[in-house]
């Protein structure tokens, strides 16, 4: 039978003490890694780039489709990840998505990882 994860919601930046300030619950762990994951893929790092240096600030579907050079099918899965890290918001207006970086996760997550408290 298949170990069960528990549920985690991480649309909310993860907020704990930095790595090296003591060692990490399974929780807080288990929280670092989901979102690291989510940004493990070159294609999530370019969106996240191309969002966080975005003048207008949310960039349609399929803008970012074409900036990465993918389908929007595609494009639409990696920033579905990124939204489900919390590291992107998602606006519909009438058939376009528009994604947003949020920053204040990647800050949150940047904390975590530093070696300094």
């Amino acid at each position: 039978m298949p170990k069960t994860l528990p549920v985690i919601d991480l649309t909310a930046p993860v907020w704990c003490a930095p790595v090296s300030a003591a060692p990490l619950t399974d929780e807080a762990a288990l929280e670092i890694a989901l979102r690291l994951k989510a940004l493990a893929d070159p294609v999530r790092i370019k969106l996240m780039s191309i969002l966080l240096t975005a003048d207008a600030g949310e960039i349609c579907t399929c803008d970012l489709a074409a900036a990465v050079n993918l389908a929007e099918s595609t494009t639409s899965h990696h920033l579905g990840q990124l939204k489900k890290a919390g590291m992107v918001a998602a606006t519909r207006r009438g058939m376009n998505v528009y994604y947003a970086a949020r920053p204040d996760c990647l800050d949150a997550l940047r904390h975590t990882l530093s070696t300094c408290c």
